[in-house]
């Protein structure tokens, strides 16, 4: 008798799994890729204040690449006491945080998964 109960218990627990209904979860995914387009240029391009700048603040330092955006913005490769750093600077050779040098191009999309 305690088989039988155990086995009519055990298949109503089987049959009560297939009664579920699965819904399906859609979830939103953003891709937001920033494109810097920074474009290589010489050294002697650069201006004046920004050269100067890097040999005030940074006088241990040389400059090993140049990059310029469309609102002139600079981001310099420099080496300094051996190192590789990045920084950035305007036109007038006032330093910039990466996170304040404009990014023109911006390209989102948008997908569902189920």
């Amino acid at each position: 008798m305690k088989k039988l109960i155990l086995a009519v218990a055990i298949v109503a627990s089987g049959l009560s799994t297939f009664a579920l209904t699965v819904n399906p979860i859609q979830t939103e995914i953003s891709t937001v890729s920033i494109s810097e387009e920074f474009k290589k240029i010489a050294l002697e391009s650069l201006p004046a204040e920004v050269t100067a700048a890097v040999a005030k603040d940074f006088s241990t330092a040389t400059i090993s690449k140049a990059y310029v955006n469309s609102s002139e913005q600079y981001k310099l490769e420099i080496t300094m006491d051996g190192t590789d750093n990045v920084v950035y600077a305007d036109k007038d050779g006032n330093w910039l945080k990466a996170s304040d040098v404009e990014a023109p191009a911006q390209d989102t999309e948008e997908t569902i998964e189920e």
